[in-house]
């Protein structure tokens, strides 16, 4: 079967969030992605370089098409065209069901860059922790950067879009912890192997609502202290080093 002209624009559409949310669809490109993919999420749609959908062996998909490069080309959203694109369905988890009091979880408070997104993925997915929970407001886990930024990890870590201020209010009983400029130096924090850690936007940090219901406020110092250096750590960044902190006290 061929690449039609329609696939080629259906494809393309899926840069929009409008017919993502739509069709309930998303695209991911290249072996790696597609290959940590297809074993996780229910896929629609296979399009791939003959010999490359053969060497990958028996692929379970809807729908799959060998293609040229040129046609793999003209629907891909890289610059270089990739050896293969798999269009796959959205997750879709219930919150309710989901079990939060013993585990650590990533909040992340109006993150917008799909970049910073992806990574925070990949570090979740890095240090265990298996859900991240975000504002309405942030960036799109579908949005093909941020697919291809978390290089697979979107594969393991289960995100879901909620109002913060109720999940907060809800698990009441588990500490939440952010960073600020004014807090507690994590180095010397006690920290525990559960609760909320908030990362906030690359431009106001945590918001004011959500910074209300901050139990524990955390602040990375420089080194050495009190020194002249840059004004804040990039988020993804920063919550790489968060992270490292919670899980190397487990260790020792």
């Amino acid at each position: 079967m061929l690449l039609s002209k329609n696939k080629i624009k259906y494809i393309q559409s899926l840069k929009g969030k409008k017919y993502r949310n739509e069709y309930g669809t998303f695209v991911a490109e290249g072996k790696k992605l597609v290959s940590d993919l297809i074993g996780n999420c229910r896929c629609q749609l296979l399009v791939g370089l003959p010999d490359v959908l053969q060497e990958m062996g028996p692929l379970s998909a809807e729908e799959i098409i060998e293609a040229t490069t040129d046609e793999l080309k003209k629907a891909s959203n890289l610059k270089t065209a990739p050896q293969i694109i798999g269009v796959f369905y959205q997750p879709r988890y219930d919150i309710e069901k989901i079990k939060l009091s013993g585990n650590l979880n990533l909040v992340l408070d109006g993150i917008q860059d799909p970049g910073n997104m992806g990574t925070i993925v990949r570090l979740a997915d890095w240090f265990g922790i298996e859900h991240i929970f975000c504002s309405e407001d942030t960036v799109d886990i579908y949005n093909p950067k941020t697919v291809q930024a978390t290089m697979g990890a979107i594969a393991r870590v289960k995100v879901h879009y909620t109002n913060l201020t109720d999940l907060l209010r809800n698990n009441h009983l588990l500490p939440v912890f952010g960073t600020f400029l004014k807090g507690e130096n994590i180095y010397k924090t006690e920290l525990p192997n559960k609760g909320f850690i908030v990362m906030g936007s690359e431009g106001r940090g945590i918001s004011s609502d959500i910074e209300k219901l901050v139990t524990n406020k955390l602040f990375i110092s420089n080194y050495p202290q009190d020194t002249k250096t840059s004004e804040s750590l990039n988020v993804a960044v920063a919550t790489a080093i968060v992270c490292s902190e919670f899980r190397r006290r487990i260790q020792e």
